[in-house]
């Protein structure tokens, strides 16, 4: 469930930009971002930096196209989002608060939180949303620059791309745990 209200504004923005205006919905996905960031708040837990981020970054993006620049084309409009999220990611991790760890400790005991290996586990999933991050805004940039490029290449890169940080998100720490677990097992002398 979290994941899925994590990603909600993400997904909401990519139907509506197939439906409407870049205007549209990137101010849909900035209210879908402040609904989830209520809905944290009324459940007890804490500010997140990627959904007030995203917030600012959809806010932001939509009064860019309502003041300045309308006629700004779909794909340079996903850059722009695909680019605050690749922005968003590397610098939670460069301020050393990889914005996976605020999720995993609201959803894991305090003794898994403090285990030695949890906080790199943070930083590598965090990467990994930070490399998908960075191949979609390659596919946009090559969507701006390559005009020839059928819509759905860059539609299957950024699904593909979204699909794999999903499915590493919920396997790594799986693996990392199994890992954990079988070290002390494997460093037992046998007799």
């Amino acid at each position: 469930m979290t994941i899925f209200l994590i990603l909600a504004p993400y997904g909401a923005f990519a139907s509506l930009m197939l439906l409407t205006s870049a205007k549209v919905s990137a101010f849909a996905a900035a209210a879908i971002c402040l609904a989830v960031i209520a809905l944290d708040f009324v459940r007890g837990r804490s500010l997140k930096w990627l959904g007030a981020g995203s917030a600012i970054l959809f806010a932001g993006v939509g009064l860019y196209l309502a003041l300045i620049d309308p006629g700004l084309g779909k794909p340079g409009v996903k850059l722009a989002v695909d680019t605050g999220i690749f922005a968003i990611s590397l610098i939670s991790m460069l301020i050393r608060r990889p914005f996976t760890l605020q999720y995993a400790i609201e959803a894991v005991p305090a003794e898994t939180a403090g285990l030695p290996g949890f906080l790199r586990a943070n930083y590598i999933i965090t990467a990994a949303w930070t490399a998908a991050a960075l191949v979609m805004m390659a596919s946009n940039l090559a969507m701006l620059y390559v005009p020839g490029l059928p819509i759905w290449s860059g539609l299957a890169i950024a699904f593909a791309a979204r699909n794999s940080a999903i499915y590493f998100t919920k396997w790594y720490p799986q693996y990392r745990r199994a890992k954990d677990e079988s070290a002390p097992a494997a460093a037992l002398p046998t007799a």
